[in-house]
């Protein structure tokens, strides 16, 4: 299975992203990762839990915590359609209150626990009880009240006795990096997050903040991601691409140059080759037009 980047983009009106799905459908990415952490829950639905080197079948009510860059598997995978399924996910950045946030003395259990989350962290007991409705109350919750939410529903996971938590990926973080090679790769994943909409994007450039020449960072990157940086920067653009389209008022060639392509034919070109549609094709089966 392919290990695919997932962009992650803040929900409007707030510093982190929250999703919620009733329904199984068809998911865009499987084996994946991303530099947020991801804090998810399931309050119906059972299926394949693959996180890291971890295999194993969770039930209804399953809630984990997920480190940066940790592959998983996405959670409704080989859910049968059909049947009840309900998700709730958060996703955050690091510094996604400032970078000093966490160094706060009232923050320092969330501390820990953000730090032990690169293990794969899998909740049960009172602590599931009592956190599942908290992240439920996030729906439905305004902006400021939502990230109060979200800091109760940490601090109760922080505060889980050792019964209640089970490490699922100990030992080996990610992909057996390292923390220094954690922290390299998400220099350079926010780097392109920021600048992917320049055509001119450079391996140099992108080399020079991971503070290797070009030939030890095109041999870095490739060993951490299983991608050229060349073949990671398309991806991450068709994934800007698609969301773009998703906008009406915004004509293909705009998108094209808004994600970082120099010119229409190699963007459709390669739109193709990452959704095997056309981007008039994928615009037009999303909008039902």
């Amino acid at each position: 299975m392919k290990l695919q980047f997932e962009p992650i983009h803040p929900t409007v009106d707030s510093s982190f992203t929250l999703l919620h799905y009733t329904e199984v459908g068809k998911a865009e990415l499987l084996w994946h990762y991303h530099p947020e952490y991801e804090l998810v829950y399931i309050p119906q639905g059972h299926g394949r839990r693959h996180i890291g080197q971890h295999i194993s079948r969770f039930e209804d009510g399953e809630l984990v915590l997920i480190g940066p860059d940790l592959p998983h598997l996405t959670f409704s995978y080989g859910h049968p359609a059909g049947t009840p399924f309900e998700e709730i996910v958060v996703q955050l950045r690091g510094d996604f209150l400032g970078s000093d946030f966490w160094d706060k003395p009232e923050m320092a259990a969330i501390r820990q626990l953000l730090a032990r989350s690169h293990e794969g962290l899998s909740f049960g007991g009172s602590t599931r009880t009592a956190v599942g409705p908290v992240l439920r109350q996030l729906l439905g919750a305004p902006p400021f009240m939502r990230l109060l939410l979200l800091l109760q529903a940490l601090q109760q996971l922080a505060q889980a006795p050792a019964t209640d938590c089970l490490p699922l990926h100990a030992g080996t973080g990610g992909q057996g990096l390292s923390g220094k090679e954690q922290q390299r790769l998400s220099r350079v994943y926010q780097f392109v997050e920021q600048n992917y909409q320049r055509a001119s994007l450079s391996v140099q450039e992108v080399a020079d903040v991971a503070h290797l020449s070009v030939p030890a960072f095109c041999r870095y990157f490739k060993k951490m991601t299983r991608h050229t940086l060349t073949d990671f920067l398309q991806e991450y653009r068709v994934g800007q691409a698609c969301r773009l389209l998703l906008d009406d008022d915004l004509a293909v060639t705009e998108v094209c140059y808004s994600c970082g392509f120099n010119n229409l034919s190699h963007f459709n070109k390669t739109f193709r080759k990452y959704t095997g549609q056309s981007p008039t094709e994928y615009r037009r089966q999303r909008m039902g037009k």
